[in-house]
């Protein structure tokens, strides 16, 4: 709060020239430690804005409608600040971790004295090599967590990811146009309670196979469910209150790119395991997109027994820079 345009314009403008170096295996403008860089292993740096940062720059006429804290829902939250908001975003991923802690020591000393770190969340996939084929990850309760994700190749994954600079709202931010909006959310997992019910019960609350990520009326992880189909006694094979049940589209409205990343800390004091899920959630917006799907999971979600959010944020992210520019260029040129 309180930062000039420039100073984050200066922000922006090293962040983006620093991570354009790192992700081509070049060490940054200056990188005592090169070396660390030449294998960039798919390093990827996305920026984003938070809501704070229209007003600590005096320009909350640019921020898009849809760019604030998602409401509460009390049912489930238990929100924690050392977990939630931030005016700034640097989200850096790379098939190394020695690649990602070098990549986000070199930006974070770029912008000292301007930029102050509110928190780091550190997550993880499976690693690289592990599995051939390419599975849908799975998250510590060993579900396979990202089936129904749209992909390049539908017809309508521009629209669904990307931005035309317009809100539901019918606002328009042409600096936006093309850019994205991030959703992240930390979702502690209660491993001590969920290692209480057997393998049955996790499926029914799933609504899916653990093996295989299939429906309950399925075999393949990618058939279609059956929501109507219903067992010898009458009762339904994939249960409403299930997570599948909750959580599946309503209409093409709802689609959202979904990239979940573990984490497993130390204990805390009293507790046996710090365990849980980054959730991840892009969408052009997410007014329209994630908050009437979270509200359904809120209200019932079998898996909220065992799951609750302690950390929330929002960011805008601008589209790419343009060549010899800086993400977010367009905000303070438009």
């Amino acid at each position: 709060a309180g930062a000039t345009r420039a100073e984050v314009q200066g922000v922006l403008r090293a962040w983006s020239q620093d991570a354009a170096r790192l992700t081509s295996g070049r060490g940054g403008l200056a990188d005592l430690e090169p070396e660390l860089a030449r294998d960039p292993a798919r390093l990827t740096v996305t920026i984003g804005l938070g809501p704070g940062l229209f007003d600590a720059v005096r320009m909350p006429e640019k921020r898009p409608s849809w760019l604030r804290q998602l409401p509460a829902f009390p049912q489930i939250d238990q929100l924690e600040d050392r977990w939630s908001g931030g005016d700034l975003l640097l989200q850096i991923c790379a098939d190394d971790p020695l690649v990602v802690s070098h990549a986000a020591r070199i930006l974070a000393s770029g912008v000292r004295g301007v930029a102050e770190q509110k928190w780091a969340q550190r997550g993880f996939r499976k690693a690289v090599g592990t599995d051939p084929t390419g599975r849908t990850q799975r998250n510590l309760f060993g579900q396979i967590d990202g089936t129904v994700n749209p992909g390049p190749d539908d017809v309508d994954f521009d629209r669904v990811l990307f931005s035309d600079g317009r809100s539901a709202d019918g606002q328009t931010q042409r600096w936006m146009r093309g850019g994205s909006s991030l959703v992240l959310r930390r979702i502690r997992m209660t491993m001590d309670t969920w290692e209480e019910i057997d393998r049955t019960s996790r499926e029914l609350s799933m609504g899916r196979r653990i093996e295989s990520g299939a429906p309950l009326t399925g075999v393949h992880e990618h058939d279609p469910a059956d929501f109507e189909a219903v067992d010898e006694v009458g009762l339904p094979v994939i249960p409403p209150e299930s997570h599948m049940a909750r959580a599946r589209q309503r209409d093409r409205g709802e689609a959202m790119l979904r990239r979940p990343y573990n984490y497993d800390d130390p204990p805390e004091p009293g507790r046996i395991s710090n365990s849980g899920l980054i959730f991840t959630a892009y969408q052009a917006d997410p007014v329209r997109t994630y908050i009437p799907v979270q509200r359904r999971l809120a209200e019932q979600d079998a898996l909220n027994t065992w799951t609750v959010p302690i950390g929330s944020a929002v960011f805008a992210l601008p589209p790419g820079a343009p060549e010899g520019g800086y993400v977010g260029q367009g905000l303070f040129e438009g």
